[in-house]
């Protein structure tokens, strides 16, 4: 049995995964209830997967957070979890509870993790990394919270730019705080 693989990230409408806007994390729009959601979405067991950049840029942005002064719980529980980071170019030891780098082709190095793994897999941003990944056929699970928010202007890192074309069939969707979408699709290669 091979485990499941989720590519989860957070969007504006028009389609970014970040901003350098005043916008502020989760675009200002987070409440109770997403941060509830995601701290149950990641207290399951499962293994995470980064890549260089998205791994670097978790760590920057972590570290400067005192935990008990503002890092969310499930950003908390997220940085506990087991991580494998594809990479050729960081180095252990990694600023990262358990966190283990593996160099190498990304395809054939998830391949082998959803063989392997007893858990299923999270991807939590790492864009060219799941573009890639959703090309070769091994993202089961395209999870997108998107915010009510048009990003046209600071709108950075446009999140399926040169990916492949797909058919999504949704699998689950929910509002969050009566404004933000959560929608799960499993991705099927077009054509």
């Amino acid at each position: 049995m091979t485990a499941t693989y989720t590519f989860d990230v957070f969007s504006s409408l028009d389609g970014f995964g970040s901003h350098t806007g005043d916008w502020g994390g989760y675009w200002g729009k987070q409440g109770p209830e997403l941060l509830e959601h995601r701290l149950a979405l990641y207290d399951a067991e499962q293994r995470m997967v980064f890549g260089a950049t998205t791994f670097r840029a978790n760590v920057e942005m972590l570290s400067g957070i005192v935990e008990s002064e503002g890092l969310d719980p499930w950003v908390t529980r997220m940085k506990n979890l087991p991580a494998t980071v594809v990479s050729s170019t960081l180095r252990e030891p990694l600023d990262w509870l358990d966190a283990t780098v593996v160099r190498g082709d990304a395809v054939e190095i998830v391949a082998k993790l959803k063989e392997e793994s007893e858990v299923p897999l999270r991807s939590h941003g790492s864009l060219a990394l799941n573009r890639a990944l959703m090309a070769a056929g091994l993202v089961d699970r395209i999870q997108v919270t998107v915010f009510p928010v048009i990003t046209g202007q600071t709108g950075v890192d446009p999140i399926f730019q040169g990916a492949a074309d797909f058919d999504l069939e949704l699998l689950e969707s929910r509002t969050l705080d009566g404004h933000t979408q959560e929608l799960v699709y499993r991705p099927v290669p077009h054509g």
